[in-house]
């Protein structure tokens, strides 16, 4: 185990995929998405306009054929991704 780069020059081609298969959404509503876009806002005015991933835990979900599904930013309620996993699960069956 060690640091991976996911964003910039040497992020590893994982990322680089699933970056341009599930691009940068936004962080929805509420406290904590306006939280982290004043944040970014500060180190990056258009940090919406390109697909890098922003913050820690930014989650992708990949369904059993290898088809990037859905991302999921920090922000995102664990209820929704838990939903979207089963409804996949659902699907693959």
């Amino acid at each position: 185990m060690k640091k991976a780069d996911v964003n910039g020059e040497h992020e590893l081609p994982l990322y680089t995929y699933l970056k341009s298969q599930q691009g940068f959404q936004g962080f929805g509503n509420g406290l904590k998405a306006m939280g982290m876009s004043v944040l970014l806002r500060q180190r990056d005015w258009n940090y919406k306009d390109n697909p890098d991933i922003k913050w820690n835990f930014t989650k992708f979900l990949i369904d059993r054929k290898g088809s990037v599904v859905d991302r999921f930013e920090p922000t995102a309620s664990m209820n929704l991704l838990e939903g979207r996993i089963i409804a996949c699960l659902k699907e693959s069956q």
